[in-house]
C-alpha cells in the first residue's frame, strides 16, 4: 500500500460537478493499492496515519496527531501511484491492484479510519476525479507498507 498524504487548510473532491468530499483542517490521502496487500497492511496504514505527530503544537512543531487537532481525513484512490517508470516512456502500471481487489482493500482501509470516529470523506473510486486543496504548510509525505 502506497499513500502520498498531505496536510490542508481545506480539500475537496468533485466528480462529474458533483462534491463527493470535503473537509476543512486534516489530510488528504492519496492511497494505492498493490495485490499483495492485506488486512495486516491496512491496519499498519491507518495505525501510522492516525499516529502521526505532522500538526503544529503551540510553539509551532510538528508535535500532535489528526486525532488531537480533530482534524478530518478526505481519502481519494490512486492507482497511479503503482505507476512504473524505469522503462520506457510510459508507466506501467502492472504493480496496481486490479478493481476486484482494490476496491475491498479500498473500503477495508476506510472502515479502519472510521472506526475512530475520524471524520473520513472520500472521492468516488474508479471515477475520473478534480482534486481541490490548500496546502497547511506545506507538509507532504510518502508511506509505504
Amino acid at each position: 500500500m502506497r499513500i502520498v498524504l498531505q496536510r490542508v487548510a481545506r480539500a475537496k473532491v468533485t466528480v462529474a460537478g458533483r462534491v463527493t468530499g470535503r473537509i476543512d483542517q486534516g489530510l488528504v490521502l492519496l492511497a494505492g493499492f498493490s495485490a499483495s496487500d492485506s488486512q495486516d497492511s491496512l491496519t499498519w496504514m491507518a495505525d501510522k496515519v492516525l499516529g502521526l505527530r505532522i500538526f503544529p503544537d503551540e510553539q509551532g512543531k510538528m508535535n500532535r496527531s489528526v486525532e488531537e487537532v480533530d482534524a478530518g481525513l478526505l481519502v481519494v484512490s490512486q492507482f497511479t501511484l503503482y505507476g512504473d517508470t524505469r522503462k520506457g516512456r510510459r508507466p506501467s502500471f502492472i504493480d496496481a491492484a486490479p478493481p476486484e481487489i482494490a476496491v475491498p482493500l479500498y473500503e477495508g482501509f476506510l472502515a479502519l479510519l472510521r472506526a475512530t470516529g475520524r471524520p473520513v470523506e472520500t472521492g468516488e473510486f474508479g471515477a475520473m476525479m478534480e482534486v481541490e486543496l490548500v496546502n497547511d504548510g506545506p507538509v507532504t509525505l510518502i508511506l509505504e507498507r
